[in-house]
């Protein structure tokens, strides 16, 4: 099934490995890790011919990229190779997903296939996942292997990536997501890599920071230092820790907020809490002084000073009060008004005078120093160049990913030879014939890193050159990827010696749990769980579709999740429970909710003190909860965490639906508010009436006025309404009101 294609030999040693495992492979950026996928997919599809292959990868640019890999190497028709990005409907997705037998995909639109049960992974014999550092936490990865496993007649992963992360926690955790037993890593020192791995050059050129800039860091470092006197003063700060480094402010207002969520509100803490705030937005200003330039750093402070005329927030309209900062931000609008430059940016133009003839990219951290970077390298002789940046952003350039596919293929086909990127440009894109890599800041990921540094050295001899400031940050961060990598791969073969024995009783343990979630779905009764589309991504809907509840999304004007043809749930957590009851939103879901449901409910997630949370007084959060409970009569249900949160909604979902005898449908849209409608409603508050007598009320009197006009006789005829029924209303619309 295979066509143009000769694989080496470390290529075919780790498909050897993949055919029989779950398998991790870590190969550095261009050494040919799809080409191992192409392979197995080849012996997955003869195993089982009426299977299909999953490949997964995180943006459409780099999906399409193995779409067309595949398409070259596989011989199967091209029209059975399919692409599914977000600019595919989910209908036609489901629909080519049918005659499709390998299917390149961004796995969000899967996700929700999935969920919705529009597509099955029963035969699926192969699942890929390509830069699989990312199969952390709530990423879509996570989810789709799950169900991978517990479903798939006979699953087979293969996770693809060039660096797994440099923490033994954040790498034992992509193992377990993915259902990892083997791992087979390589670096270009491995004797069986080292044949096809080019020359690359390592350059690091340095530049001092010059005077006019460093009298604008002394300000900034000043304001850093007095505001930690202010927290120092009340008796916070541990004297372990170095203050003035990033990392121990971030530390410290982790433990400020653990402060409030216990309920401390008192000044010292408030207080730390603003200024801990004011610390880092100064330490981000420092960053782009010291590594960026003077054009950056004057965009972030200005843009601080705008914010501060209409936030309410103290940390902004109190930073740009201090004497420090506005002197740095003065300064910093001098420099501005001189143009001058960062060393970096006029170094850079030096090297770039030398290598006319060569195609080069250059990485940078921030988009603005980015256009910068264009708007001065373009003047240059012989130098054109283009900015290849994700998507826009709130007030910010960006390109499409249709965009970003074709400046790509402009950059192949030599339309320009200078492509300065973003870190969108670092993550698996295939950029052939790249003689220099220019890191305009180093970075202290080791996985960045390293993906930078795969852009040369692909086919021919490379150039990678770092610009560093000395005695800032940028040298700390050089360092710090340095060891992170070090540490990776020692990490990756202590894994790789003890990964065996757990990962043959994780294959044991799967398959149990698979075969006990067919019989346990084959007798039990299906039940249903409508959740608001907007919820797709939520625990919740993945953990109760790993409980075998059917999970249906769909657009539900009101309420988060339906569990019966009466109950209706609204979710918050704390955070959004406040957030929701300062911006007026709370009271306008709660009547929809009580308009379409007999029996509302009212969830809040979380264990923090609601009273700590945005600064709200207690006696507001207290005529909420009452309003909420006695004005709309909805109980509210408080749960600690997302697992009770679960574990409530799953114990009321079977309550609710042991009692139906069919299926049943969520109110898809604002209940009406008819004539009809309020007529009935009307009548239905008479004492003894209810919705059950209205309508045959109704019906015999034609109006409301004609019904408070009936005679007890007349009143009688009505099925239902007999002798004393009839006085009671006779009696109550006739009675004398008495205040």
């Amino acid at each position: 099934m295979i066509k143009n294609l000769k694989p080496r030999l470390y290529q075919e040693i780790i498909f050897n490995t993949c055919i029989n495992h779950n398998s991790l492979v870590v190969l550095p950026t261009g050494l040919g890790k799809t080409i191992v996928a192409v392979m197995l997919i080849a012996q997955r599809l003869m195993q089982y011919p009426n299977s299909k292959a999953i490949i997964f990868s995180p943006t459409k640019p780099l999906s399409e990229q193995i779409w067309r890999v595949c398409r070259d190497h596989l011989s199967i028709e091209d029209e059975k190779i399919v692409l599914f990005t977000g600019n595919v409907s989910s209908d036609k997705r489901c629909e080519m997903f049918k005659h499709a037998q390998i299917i390149i995909s961004t796995p969000q639109g899967m996700e929700n296939d999935i969920i919705n049960k529009k597509i099955t992974l029963e035969d699926v014999s192969l699942m890929v996942f390509d830069e699989a550092h990312r199969a952390v936490g709530d990423y879509s990865y996570v989810w789709i292997a799950d169900q991978y496993v517990k479903y798939s007649q006979f699953p087979r992963i293969l996770a693809l990536t060039a660096s797994p992360g440099s923490e033994m926690e954040k790498i034992q955790e992509i193992l377990k997501n993915l259902s990892i037993e083997e791992i087979e890593a390589r670096t270009e020192e491995d004797e069986d890599v080292m044949p096809y791995v080019k020359e690359v050059n390592v350059r690091w050129v340095y530049v001092e920071l010059p005077e006019e800039l460093v009298k604008v860091k002394v300000y900034l470092d000043r304001c850093i230092k007095s505001k930690i006197d202010q927290i120092s003063n009340f008796g916070l700060l541990d004297k372990r820790f170095d203050y003035a480094s990033k990392k121990s402010i971030l530390e410290l207002q982790g433990h400020l907020q653990s402060e409030l969520a216990q309920g401390n509100r008192e000044f010292d803490v408030l207080k730390s809490v603003s200024l801990a705030s004011e610390i880092i937005k100064v330490h981000h200003a420092l960053e782009l002084l010291e590594s960026q330039g003077v054009k950056p750093l004057l965009t972030y402070l200005k843009g601080i000073e705008s914010k501060a005329a209409t936030s309410q927030i103290k940390a902004v309209q109190n930073l740009v009060k201090d004497l420090n900062f506005r002197s740095a931000l003065f300064l910093a609008e001098k420099l501005g008004r001189d143009n001058i430059e960062h060393p970096k940016l006029i170094k850079l133009k030096e090297l770039l005078e030398e290598c006319k003839q060569k195609k080069i990219m250059i990485f940078t951290q921030y988009r603005d120093t980015g256009k910068e970077i264009v708007e001065v390298i373009n003047g240059l002789d012989g130098i054109n160049s283009k900015l290849f940046v994700g998507q826009a952003k709130k007030n910010e350039t960006g390109l499409t990913q249709k965009e970003q596919i074709e400046m790509l293929e402009q950059f192949r086909n030599d339309e320009f030879n200078v492509l300065v990127s973003s870190s969108i440009g670092e993550e698996g894109l295939d950029i052939p014939q790249v003689d220099a890599v220019i890191f305009f800041e180093p970075i202290p990921s080791a996985i960045r890193h390293i993906q930078r540094r795969g852009r040369t050295g692909r086919q021919d001899k490379g150039e990678i050159i770092i610009f560093a400031t000395k005695g800032t940050r940028d040298i700390g961060y050089k360092w710090s990827a340095y060891h992170k990598e070090k540490r990776m791969h020692r990490l990756l073969k202590e894994l790789r010696n003890t990964i065996k024995l757990s990962g043959t009783r994780k294959t044991i343990q799967r398959d149990v749990q698979r075969d006990m979630q067919k019989d346990i779905t084959s007798f039990e009764k299906k039940l249903i769980l409508y959740a608001d589309h907007r919820e797709k991504t939520s625990h919740l809907i993945k953990e109760m579709i790993n409980k075998s509840i059917d999970v249906r999304l769909v657009h539900l004007n009101s309420g988060d999740y339906v569990l019966s043809p009466d109950v209706g749930v609204e979710f918050k957590t704390q955070e959004d429970f406040i957030t929701s009851l300062l911006d007026g939103r709370l009271f306008e879901q709660l009547t929809q909710l009580k308009q379409n449901y007999k029996k509302p409910l009212l969830i809040v997630e979380g264990n923090q003190d609601l009273y700590s949370i945005r600064n709200v007084h207690p006696n507001a959060v207290n005529g909420l909860l009452s309003t909420i409970v006695i004005g709309y009569s909805i109980p509210l249900l408080q749960t600690k965490n997302q697992q009770e949160t679960i574990n409530f909604i799953h114990t009321m979902l079977k309550q609710e639906q042991e009692k139906l005898t069919g299926s049943f449908s969520p109110h898809f849209e604002k209940r009406s508010t008819s004539i009809k409608e309020q007529q009935e409603y009307i009548v239905s508050s008479l004492p003894g009436v209810g919705p059950v007598l209205a309508k045959p009320l109704l019906h015999k009197f034609k109006t409301i006025k004609n019904i408070i006009n009936s005679s007890i006789d007349e009143l009688k005829e009505v099925k239902l309404i007999g002798e004393k029924k009839a006085n009671t209303l006779n009696n109550i619309i006739n009675e004398e009101y008495k205040p």
